[in-house]
């Protein structure tokens, strides 16, 4: 654990924005724990003799039009979209990588199936097959999370089955068949831990991309409802104001919701020079 821990330190010593991303990951998780204990105010109680009120030292980022502070919506927010996204990412992850790696290893006919099976499935738009599913699902926080963590499961299951398919003849593969290991065993305990580092950047760019998902899902109606706070329907709630000059109603939304996709995108490459023992020299 030390030595990992040390070669963390060196990779993000040497790549400032890998150590810049890493460091706004923290501040977002931070922010999601600790989220009822440090909004300044009530999330969702109006105050409407205090409506859009642009920002100022009593709230930072401004009211909204039911006099709501922004700020405080924000942090909920961050609880929500982190929740939802590190849910289905964790969700799509574990089952693709399962299903891709077991397929991968067996080969033949139940792998070109799979494989057929999974581009079939990416031919849709997959924004537009979560449309689908939450509209058909019900537009529930649960709903969201599945009809997410669906449309990453193609990723996992054709990343796995490609690695696995390119080790599963591999030495330590052999060694490990010959001293009687079963199948499963030799995916699970073997296959799928080497091919953990190359798969850390599809889970960090996964999380960045359902961010958006959940938020994209909520601006359109179809995701988190009124009043609770989300990035998504902030901005939808927002822009209808703009052209009244009430710009902070969707700028700090906005803002925030591209901060959190642009740190889980530039951390993907950092976490595989953590991860993958080759890069510990």
């Amino acid at each position: 654990m030390s030595a990992t821990l040390r070669h963390a330190g060196w990779v993000l010593r040497g790549n400032p924005v890998t150590a810049c991303a890493a460091a706004g990951a923290v501040v977002l998780v931070a922010i999601a724990v600790l989220a009822p204990w440090i909004t300044p105010y009530d999330p969702i109680a109006s105050n409407v003799p205090a409506a859009l009120q642009p920002p100022s030292a009593a709230h930072w980022a401004g009211t909204d039009q039911l006099g709501r502070d922004i700020f405080s919506r924000l942090i909920a927010a961050t609880r929500l979209d982190l929740g939802i996204a590190v849910s289905a990412v964790l969700l799509s992850f574990v089952a693709g990588a399962t299903i891709g790696a077991l397929c991968g290893y067996a080969g033949g006919r139940i792998d070109r199936s799979v494989g057929r099976l999974v581009d079939v499935l990416m031919a849709f738009p997959l924004f537009v097959l979560a449309m689908a599913l939450v509209a058909a699902l019900g537009n529930r926080v649960e709903n969201i999370v599945i009809a997410t963590a669906l449309i990453n499961l193609p990723f996992y299951i054709r990343f796995a089955r490609a690695e696995v398919n390119v080790r599963r003849h591999a030495g330590w593969v052999e060694a490990a068949r010959a001293g009687g290991e079963s199948h499963v065993t030799i995916v699970l305990a073997y296959l799928l831990p080497n091919i953990l580092p190359a798969m850390a950047v599809q889970i960090s760019l996964n999380l960045g991309w359902a961010i958006l998902n959940a938020a994209g899902l909520s601006f359109l109606g179809l995701g988190v409802q009124a009043p609770t706070p989300e990035w998504g329907i902030m901005v939808a709630e927002g822009a209808r104001f703009i052209g009244n000059g009430q710009w902070w109603l969707v700028a700090f939304p906005g803002l925030a919701l591209m901060l959190a996709v642009l740190c889980f995108n530039l951390l993907g490459d950092g976490l595989r020079d953590i991860l993958d023992p080759r890069m510990r020299t």
